[in-house]
């Protein structure tokens, strides 16, 4: 039985035969708090006569079923997720009436009761594949339509979907069906889509509020509207958002030199969302914490900045030419983070943009390409199942990382050209990996047959490490050694620089660079030899290449004294990231990673490094510090980011961020009544605004060390009568630091089955926050016994937010290791997803003991 999953197979086999012009959708959301009702009619043709083939539907119950004018019995042909059709006509009508449910998952048609005022507000995420949960459809990426929908609603409403919102028109009083209250509805009749993916239809409805504007595109004027719910428009910052998108419809148009390719578009802040945003042609949805009532932090800007222009990349790549099925899900991501990231970097404000991608988007990328769960960026999506797992790290960094290197190998201006006969072949239709290549060869005059084995078809992530002679400070000889995993022994090409920085007054600067290509396992740099040994030679200056690399002793030891002189940005990121992927491979101590991060905090102005920084230091003094001495180190953890917090610049981005990890680290009496004082308003820190989610983050700090408790979590909670509210009141809730607490949080997530996503994320980062990890390990036994019938009856989004927020991996010690492995052992049948989820997890507490076993501290604190 196939559940809910599709086989590629399935699909190739499907779209052999079926061509379908066009979806009218109707829907009736007046029937109440649980269920919808909606009616599909469905025009295809059928390339062979008589053939038997199959439409997908999710819903609670199918009330009729007609195929070309013949009624057929639903208890017979629904059942699995599927309608069976059989003697299908080279042209066929389908009509399916059904019931479908409402979500409070994030997926299919999520329903959600503002707590602030009891408005209802919905919306749709269907990407990968549940646009069948709101109607009948051929739900797979190649076969596309036009779809048109027609919606019944509550007059006082905002109806958005795809095309440009219709007036709409009164329709007869409703009684709601979960209630005697009469309410006046309306109908909105939506004009047809272009032909696009089902994935990309979208509906959103409810009282929201709008901002309108406008662009010029090529196409002519293009209407643009930003919303959020009512309770959140005084926090809502419009003119932000629009220059923004502006500047990527005006950045995108030129390059792609083809015109924006919809009639309108919307970005819709909605609240629950399981992602950071998706890309419905024209309905961009977006996840309402990028409405920021409070003070954020810069990188917080900087990455809705760069969530937008994805997003809006999308609408080119992915919306108007689409692939023909999800192997190509990491072009589809990787391009639209490849191009957000150039026009962030050239068109926006944000012109460190690549600084930021090396700093967080690579890193995530290194961390996943090193797990055993590692693939090649061309990944083989054989069904849905997993596509539902490959929405990580390699299908967006690295995937961008490698097209920022095809970028350097074709050059820009072939790139470009390319890029742009692409679209102009392919509008509006389907396509693979090889059609995007043929165009680049074209273009360039390259042959990419060769390029794309190596970097798209194989895993793993080279490591590249200076090999010097030096004699009496001077350069005899240079190689670059690059080596690779045994499991993923593949050795690239890689085009990188090399700078050699020198030290001079209260400086850190780079005096020489050269580029080369790197192609085998030794090559040699000529060009210094007989040059003076520089006080630091960095590989992958520039960050040009996807490869970890690694400082010589001396450069390292010129690193650790004198990090803060550098007067670029990337260079120190870069040597902060060699230094944390020494620390996870267990070639540099633990300890010594922690009190280098600790002053590179110190005076670190660039937002996002700050950041990385502090989650750096946190997952170190967790899970990579030996146990031996990791209660000192997390007090002097404490109290280095006490003293950076309070002498950080009154108001500036730094204080907000010292301020809440000095929150989250507090255990000693003085740390807590010092923050308990900055809560109350008794002692202020100089400059710093006590606004609401900072009280939240400073309420949590005090509970998690064990100086509040639920009465002051209730306090707060009525205050701030939010969603939000509701969300970081639960998260309080679950970092309560006893066993009642914690079995209180396992039992309303875990086992009961009634939270929305939201909720349940909330609870499960509270949960994992503990100063004492044994408060995990009566859970242990209890998630493993369960996590795979969690996994089996919730939906993927919330089995995922379980397997994964309720792992107890704090813990990070052999017994962990040891029951999570033959958990493995004893479930080889487990669904696949699952499996690569706890062998994920056996792969992070692996390396954080060989890394404890690494971690033999040769420094102080400076």
């Amino acid at each position: 039985m196939p559940g809910t999953n599709l086989t590629r197979e399935e699909a190739r086999a499907r779209s052999a035969i079926v061509s379908v012009r066009s979806y009218d959708v109707d829907l009736d959301l007046t029937c109440g708090a649980e269920t919808f009702t909606t009616t599909t009619t469905v025009r295809f043709d059928c390339a062979q006569e008589g053939a038997e083939s199959f439409i997908d539907l999710v819903a609670t119950s199918v009330h009729s079923v007609e195929l070309n004018g013949e009624q057929l019995d639903p208890a017979t042909v629904w059942g699995d997720s599927r309608i069976r059709l059989e003697g299908l006509r080279p042209e066929n009508v389908l009509r399916v009436a059904a019931t479908g449910a409402y979500m409070n998952t994030g997926e299919g048609l999520h329903r959600f009761v503002d707590p602030a005022d009891g408005e209802v507000y919905l919306y749709t995420q269907f990407e990968v594949s549940d646009s069948r949960r709101m109607y009948a459809v051929f739900e797979q990426p190649d076969l596309k339509a036009t779809f048109a929908f027609s919606v019944l609603a509550p007059a006082h409403w905002q109806v958005i979907s795809n095309q440009p919102t219709p007036h709409p028109v009164p329709a007869p009083q409703r009684v709601r069906a979960d209630s005697s209250e009469s309410i006046e509805v309306a109908r909105w009749d939506f004009e047809p889509t272009p032909r696009i993916s089902s994935y990309i239809t979208a509906l959103v409805a409810g009282p929201y509020d709008v901002v309108r504007d406008e662009v010029a595109t090529r196409a002519g004027t293009v209407p643009l509207a930003v919303f959020c719910r009512r309770s959140l428009r005084q926090h809502l910052d419009p003119e932000n958002i629009f220059a923004c998108t502006k500047a990527g419809f005006a950045f995108y148009e030129r390059e792609f030199d083809h015109a924006f390719p919809f009639a309108k578009y919307d970005q819709i802040f909605t609240p629950e969302y399981n992602m950071g945003a998706m890309e419905n042609a024209g309905c961009v949805t977006i996840v309402e914490d990028y409405v920021f009532r409070s003070k954020v932090p810069d990188a917080i800007v900087e990455r809705r900045a760069l969530t937008l222009l994805h997003e809006l990349a999308h609408m080119w790549f992915g919306d108007l030419v689409t692939m023909k099925w999800w192997d190509d899900l990491w072009l589809n991501e990787s391009f639209a983070e490849w191009a957000s990231t150039v026009c962030q970097a050239e068109a926006t404000s944000w012109g460190h943009a690549w600084t930021t991608f090396a700093t967080s988007e690579k890193a995530w990328a290194y961390r996943q390409d090193q797990l055993s769960s590692t693939h090649p960026v061309a990944a083989d999506m054989v069904d849905l199942d997993a596509v539902e797992v490959n929405f990580d790290g390699i299908t967006y960094a690295k995937g961008a990382s490698v097209l920022k290197q095809l970028v350097a190998y074709v050059g820009r201006e072939a790139f470009t050209a390319g890029l742009r006969a692409y679209f102009a072949r392919h509008a509006w239709g389907n396509t693979t990996l090889h059609d995007l290549l043929t165009e680049l060869e074209h273009t360039s005059g390259r042959d990419l047959n060769q390029w794309s084995r190596l970097w798209l078809e194989t895993a793993g992530v080279n490591t590249l490490t200076p090999r010097l002679e030096v004699e009496d400070g001077v350069i005899r000889s240079a190689w670059v050694e690059q080596s690779a995993p045994p499991e993923w022994p593949t050795l690239r090409p890689h085009r990188l620089a090399i700078g050699c920085y020198d030290l001079g007054p209260g400086t850190l600067r780079r005096s020489r660079r050269l580029e080369l290509d790197v192609t085998d396992e030794l090559t040699e740099v000529p060009e210094l030899a007989g040059q003076p040994m520089p006080d630091l030679l960095l590989l992958n200056d520039d960050d040009l290449a996807y490869a970890k690399i690694r400082l010589d002793p001396h450069s390292a030891d010129t690193a650790l004294s004198s990090l803060r002189l550098f007067t670029d940005s990337l260079p120190r990121a870069l040597v902060l990231g060699a230094a944390w992927d020494m620390t996870r491979d267990a070639q540099m101590p633990a300890s010594d990673y922690v009190r280098l991060a600790l002053r590179a905090l110190k005076g670190e102005t660039d937002s996002t490094q700050i950041r990385v920084l502090l989650m750096q230091l946190s997952a170190a003094a967790r899970t990579y510090v030996a146990p031996a001495h990791r209660d000192e180190l997390s007090r002097e953890i404490a109290t280095s980011l006490r003293s950076s917090a309070l002498a950080a610049a009154p108001g500036s981005d730094a204080q907000l961020q010292l301020v809440g990890a000095w929150a989250g680290a507090a255990t000693s009496a003085d740390d807590l009544e010092r923050l308990r004082e900055a809560l109350e308003g008794t002692a202020p820190i100089d400059g710093m605004t006590v606004d609401q989610d900072m009280r939240w983050t400073l309420l949590t700090g005090l509970v998690s060390g064990g100086a509040a408790g639920a009465e002051q979590i209730e306090r707060e909670r009525s205050r701030d009568n939010t969603a939000a509210g509701r969300e970081k009141a639960a998260r309080a809730m679950a970092a309560r630091p006893d066993p009642a607490a914690k079995e209180e949080v396992w039992r309303a997530a875990v086992e009961e089955d009634t939270l929305p996503n939201a909720v349940i994320n909330a609870m499960a980062l509270g949960f994992a926050r503990v100063h004492d990890p044994e408060l995990l390990r009566p859970f242990l036994p209890r998630y493993l016994s369960v996590v795979e019938e969690l996994w089996r009856t919730r939906t993927h989004a919330i089995a995922e937010a379980l397997a994964v927020g309720f792992y107890p991996a704090a813990l990070a010690d052999g017994e962990l290791l040891e029951a999570t492995q033959e958990w493995l052992d004893a479930h080889p049948d487990a669904p696949n997803g699952l499996r690569r989820t706890l062998s994920e997890h056996r792969d992070g507490v692996a390396r954080a003991l060989r890394a404890q076993a690494a971690d033999r501290p040769r420094r102080s604190a400076g």
